[in-house]
């Protein structure tokens, strides 16, 4: 990874916020349809141990979106989804995030915001979800999303 690619939990609402600086060696444009387009999505959507095996997107202001990550050590299904809040094509990305719990209604709720920075036919991504009910849910998914994006640099590299 690149200097630039970063993590980091802020300390201004006690470790509940999540950025991540990421670097792509594509233009804006390419990997904001990986974002965009469910079946791109399907792609590298999900942590290499729980890929995504579903994902639907209905790409505009108030659409909603949905995916499903699978384990692959036991089958276990994980149910997630929002609403898209922003959407400005090849710069900014913004939607609602929220688990599904046991009786399907979906769990806390948090804001992802996506900025895609051009840096010469290079794409740098700031990645910002918050609030996190706890320190440790932001650092869990701090690691799952890092995971999809090591498989996003991949699919990116193949292109």
């Amino acid at each position: 990874m690149a200097e630039t690619n970063t993590a980091h939990v802020a300390n201004d609402t006690a470790g509940r916020v999540l950025t991540i600086r990421r670097l792509f060696n594509a233009p804006p444009a390419l990997v904001f349809d990986a974002f965009a387009d469910p079946r791109r999505m399907l792609q590298w959507l999900g942590p290499r141990d729980y890929p995504a095996t579903c994902v639907e997107a209905d790409l505009r202001v108030g659409g909603k979106w949905r995916a499903c990550l699978d384990s692959a050590a036991t089958g276990e299904k994980l149910w997630h989804g929002g609403v898209y809040q922003e959407i400005v094509p090849d710069r900014t990305l913004a939607f609602t995030f929220a688990w599904d719990q046991e009786d399907g209604r979906p769990g806390n709720e948090t804001l992802v915001h996506i900025t895609f920075e051009d840096q010469a036919s290079k794409t740098l991504m700031i990645f910002r979800q918050s609030i996190f009910e706890t320190p440790e849910s932001c650092e869990g998914h701090e690691e799952g999303w890092n995971s999809a994006f090591d498989r996003l640099e991949e699919l990116l590299a193949q292109e």
